[in-house]
């Protein structure tokens, strides 16, 4: 008989995720077990593929994988996410939790209708996100295939690249997400956002996820969109951002430099992965 791992799919503002309750069963060859899975033609069909665990340091322990097999160290949309199912499953009756990442221990808070994440302090210098190129990198001109960008960086557990454009209907994110993404000048590749800023306290974004392509929303890329968006005196420190699959609130807090972000978290379905 054909071994089976039961799944459970979830979705934060359309960036969809495969949950892996390694809690009941833990998965053999998680890189592997992402490509197979996240696969949306062969698969279930996932941006990332999320395993619970125990931690020793935090209340979780959440590994991330792209849908093309590579570790991440943080996915904000994914952690809510997370955070939901992991309520939902009877794990813990607290409303505010402690998850261990590569991107380090991460609070979250869910409630009826939304779940919150802190992801930590933004990172701004070029070593720390990390990128060939020294000090804060805000506003910055690159050139890549004929075509002239100003790009800010920062992380936020993960590397982020952002643009700020005002037509995004008609970008070419395809040709040119890639094409950043595995720029020389990112030695862990990149994420990719393009930021149309709609006012003080509304953003628009099309993001190009590393290791996935271009994705419905993407947390982090939330995130730092609004951060970029500070660094260059477009916005407040808190905005509404529009994303192709819904909308999620970020707000950079002024007291003690954190980031927290903001949205739904629902499960889409559950079942059994037949695996080899």
């Amino acid at each position: 008989m054909q071994k089976k791992l039961h799944f459970i799919k979830m979705q934060g503002a359309g960036n969809d995720c495969i949950i892996i309750d390694a809690m009941k069963t833990k998965p053999q060859n998680p890189q592997r077990l992402a490509r197979k899975i996240c696969n949306r033609r062969f698969g279930v069909g996932a941006d990332q593929l999320l395993i619970l665990s125990k931690s020793r340091k935090a209340d979780f322990k959440m590994q991330i994988f792209n849908a093309d097999g590579s570790e991440a160290e943080m996915c904000g949309n994914g952690i809510r996410c997370l955070a939901r199912y992991i309520r939902e499953a009877g794990y813990t009756s607290k409303k505010e939790m402690a998850i261990e990442t590569l991107a380090g221990i991460r609070n979250v808070k869910v409630s009826s209708k939304v779940v919150e994440v802190n992801l930590g302090e933004p990172r701004l210098k070029g070593k720390e996100i990390p990128v060939h190129l020294s000090g804060r990198i805000i506003n910055r001109p690159l050139k890549i295939d004929a075509k002239d960008f100003r790009i800010t960086c920062l992380s936020l557990g993960n590397p982020h690249c952002v643009i700020f454009q005002e037509n995004l209907d008609n970008l070419p994110l395809e040709k040119y997400g890639p094409l950043l993404e595995n720029y020389h000048l990112f030695p862990h590749r990149t994420n990719v956002s393009f930021v149309n800023v709609l006012s003080t306290a509304d953003l628009k974004v099309r993001v190009w996820e590393r290791g996935v392509g271009e994705t419905l929303a993407c947390g982090t890329a939330a995130a730092a969109s609004l951060v970029a968006s500070v660094l260059n005196g477009f916005t407040d420190r808190k905005a509404k951002i529009e994303l192709p699959g819904g909308k999620l609130e970020v707000e950079w807090n002024r007291d003690d430099n954190t980031v927290r972000l903001t949205g739904p978290a629902e499960k889409v379905c559950e079942g059994d992965f037949p695996i080899i």
